[in-house]
């Protein structure tokens, strides 16, 4: 059984093995292959050996600190000395530390793969190539390097500054309250699942995740696909296997994550308290891509009560060109900021256009009326 995947003698494996795309066989490629086997033969790339790397180059206080909270509430572990620990925990394979404890306590990870980080881009607009209104292919851009659990806390630094707060008032009581674009708590559970459960094999150590915040979605592409028998439809339903066991149970040790097969769901509720629309899983045959959307599930109804919405209908008093609403709103998109915050209110009757026979018109003027009661 661990000689699948089935292939084409006469071809070869390599080029003689096929998966099911749509409704029609297509060859599988090198990569595909091997993950077929290291799922079925159970390779551990993430406890692969790094001969450049020694254990007195590793972070002494951190590499420390991890073996104290490993040892606690385990009588066992307790009694035995480090550098038993580090052979029996997978921190080392005989003289060689392994590519999980690499990631953990090196000083500097990226010394030995460079690509083993996460780029993060602002994109202003909802494609790539998008422009902003300077000609800028990039509102923010930052390679995120360091440990895991560095690169997690950057990461999450990263989305807060590039993501907006609003504040919302209750209709009902009147209490106001600070919301950002997306739930920071989904943001955290994408990004550290993605760390967690990226193929680390010598196939992949050349691509980074990417992070990329357009004007209406955050995307998260992870290198390597989906792990094992589970599809898309079974995610956060049922307990998949796991890539990178020894790297999420030191993660969980370490208190970053709870290993509890919770991050799917997590991200679901997270965006359904909300009010957003669900977030999309995608499987690109080697790359797994998590989409959060700022879109809610009733934009206007949401608007309505937003101050920030109030006080765009406040300016609009004033008749204002597209511009002039565009840096109101703090916006690089003249586009995004007419579609996403003036074009509903114009549904609504709220705001008007000047010029409204010629709704594109470049002297379109947009201006605010009393609502109705």
């Amino acid at each position: 059984m661990a000689d699948r995947p089935c292939y084409y003698q006469g071809r070869g494996r390599l080029k003689g093995s096929y998966t099911r795309i749509g409704d029609s066989d297509e060859p599988m490629t090198e990569y595909e292959i091997y993950s077929y086997e290291a799922y079925r033969r159970k390779y551990q790339d993430d406890i692969r050996e790094v001969p450049r790397v020694t254990v007195m180059s590793l972070d002494q206080e951190e590499l420390n600190r991890y073996i104290e909270l490993l040892k606690r509430g385990k009588r066992r572990l307790a009694t035995l000395d480090n550098e038993s620990i580090y052979e029996l925990m997978s921190i080392k394979r005989g003289e060689k530390v392994t590519l999980s404890a690499t990631l953990l306590f090196s000083p500097y990870p990226q010394a030995y793969f460079p690509q083993l980080c996460i780029t993060a881009i602002v994109i202003p607009g909802r494609t790539i190539g998008s422009l902003g209104d300077m000609g800028e292919r990039f509102s923010d851009n930052q390679r995120i390097e360091g440990t895991i659990p560095e690169m997690l806390d950057e990461a999450l630094l990263f989305v807060k500054r590039n993501m907006r707060t609003k504040t919302i008032i209750s209709p009902t009581t009147g209490r106001r309250t600070d919301r950002t674009d997306y739930p920071i708590t989904a943001v955290r559970e994408a990004i550290i699942n993605a760390l967690v459960h990226r193929d680390y094999s010598i196939h992949t150590e050349g691509m980074p995740i990417q992070l990329i915040m357009f004007e209406d979605r955050i995307e998260i592409h992870n290198p390597g696909g989906l792990y094992g028998r589970i599809t898309i439809d079974q995610l956060g339903k049922i307990q998949p296997d796991t890539r990178n066991p020894v790297l999420a149970s030191a993660l969980e040790t370490l208190g970053i994550t709870e290993n509890r097969y919770s991050g799917i769901p997590t991200i679901r509720m997270e965006m359904e308290k909300y009010n957003l629309r669900q977030p999309e899983f995608l499987d690109e045959r080697g790359s797994f891509i998590v989409k959060l959307y700022k879109e809610s599930k009733n934009d206007y109804e949401d608007m309505s009560n937003d101050e920030e919405t109030n006080n765009l209908i406040v300016f609009c008093k004033t008749p204002r060109t597209r511009k002039e609403i565009c840096d109101y709103l703090g916006l690089n998109s003249v586009t995004y900021a007419i579609q996403t915050y003036v074009n509903p209110l114009v549904e609504a009757g709220v705001i008007k256009l000047s010029i409204p026979d010629k709704p594109k018109s470049p002297k379109q003027l947009y201006y605010s009326v009393e609502r109705e009661e």
